[in-house]
């Protein structure tokens, strides 16, 4: 299949990698941007045309997907150009800032006969997959409480070097929606439908941005479980994200995208039991007995002697899913309802008052 980026920014370069990663499957046909020295200089690296527009883009019968990595306000007008002229696309996260964009791509979706897939690319990781796999199967027992924690640090810098950034317009939010997302989605992914926020939200370590910087958060979910979101960027120097499952029967801790802690009192083998210590070994044991075998970590992994990137399994299964006409593992409602819980505690932190997700959604 033949791939469009649609901008040449810092995630529209990882895109770009991630496709030659996964030649002769892939195979990056133009970059788009509507800098001109931008699409030209990762144009040019990839050995690729360049384009200005998405609509140079989209006139091409040579493209078969296109990928969407422009600012998050521009998600989902790209995204429905794109359904709208018959291409698959892939979607970085956010799916868009808002509810109503939201909405826009899952119209064109089903009006199209295209597959969509939203960005998130910790769900594919070994740890995320074994806690999926255990809450489906019910090894914690009933979900009791779960909890999101992002507790990073981002310069002024990092704000002042772009425009758009830390912008209600085009950025959609600070902590929660640019980087607190990937935790907030693996918490929904496994506590399932959130129904009911109440949370806090203020800008307290960063100047001339207009959206927050750290966001706490209490949540209700449908299954009754409850929990807790704990986004920052102005943790000084910055530590790593946490996602913790709580159940009567057990719980897991991911921690920097590891498993740490697994355990079920259901099961007493070693790929769902193990010490309260959470050692590197037990940890080990516990993702080869999964099916996952341990190796070292290496800073560029290849993929058919490509170097892959984070990104890089996610679009395999992207490319799985069209070629079997399934639908991939993060759909647009997928991104949607994270996206609804991230935007209800922006409603409730604006009001002051416990936020029902189904009153945003409805």
């Amino acid at each position: 299949m033949r791939f469009g980026v649609i901008g040449a920014g810092v995630i529209g370069r990882t895109h770009a990698q991630t496709i030659q990663s996964l030649s002769p499957r892939a195979e990056l046909a133009v970059v788009a941007d509507i800098i001109p020295e931008r699409a030209h200089e990762l144009a040019t690296k990839h050995g690729v045309d360049a384009a200005t527009s998405i609509e140079e883009v989209l006139e091409r019968s040579d493209v078969d997907v296109v990928t969407i990595a422009t600012p998050s306000g521009r998600h989902a007008d790209g995204a429905v150009a794109a359904l709208d002229a018959g291409k698959h696309v892939i979607i970085e996260k956010p799916l868009d800032i808002n509810l109503e964009a939201a909405r826009r791509v899952a119209e064109a979706e089903r009006r199209s006969d295209r597959t969509a897939m939203v960005v998130s690319q910790h769900r594919y990781d070994p740890a995320s997959q074994i806690v999926h796999k255990a809450v489906r199967a019910g090894k914690f027992g009933r979900l009791t409480s779960g909890n999101a924690i992002m507790s990073w640090w981002r310069s002024q810098g990092y704000y002042d070097s772009g425009d758009w950034r830390g912008t209600w317009e085009l950025d959609g939010g600070g902590a929660l929606m640019n980087q607190g997302i990937h935790t907030i989605d693996l918490m929904t992914w496994f506590l399932g439908e959130p129904v009911e926020v109440y949370a806090w939200a203020d800008l307290l370590a960063h100047e001339r941005i207009e959206v927050e910087d750290t966001a706490v958060a209490t949540v209700r979910f449908a299954n009754g479980a409850l929990g807790v979101v704990h986004g920052t960027t102005a943790a000084y120097p910055g530590l790593t994200t946490k996602v913790h499952v709580h159940g009567d029967q057990g719980s897991a801790v991911i921690d920097h995208n590891k498993l740490v802690y697994f355990h079920s009192a259901g099961d007493s083998s070693e790929d769902y039991a193990y010490g309260a210590g959470g050692s590197a070994n037990q940890a080990e044991a516990a993702l080869a007995a999964a099916g996952y075998a341990a190796k070292e970590e290496k800073d560029e992994p290849t993929v058919a002697g490509l170097t892959a990137t984070s990104h890089t399994t996610q679009f395999q299964d992207f490319l799985d899913a069209v070629e079997q006409g399934r639908s991939p593992l993060v759909t647009v409602a997928e991104g949607t309802q994270t996206l609804a819980l991230i935007r209800g505690i922006y409603e409730s932190a604006r009001t002051q008052r416990p936020v029902k997700i189904k009153e945003l959604t409805s």
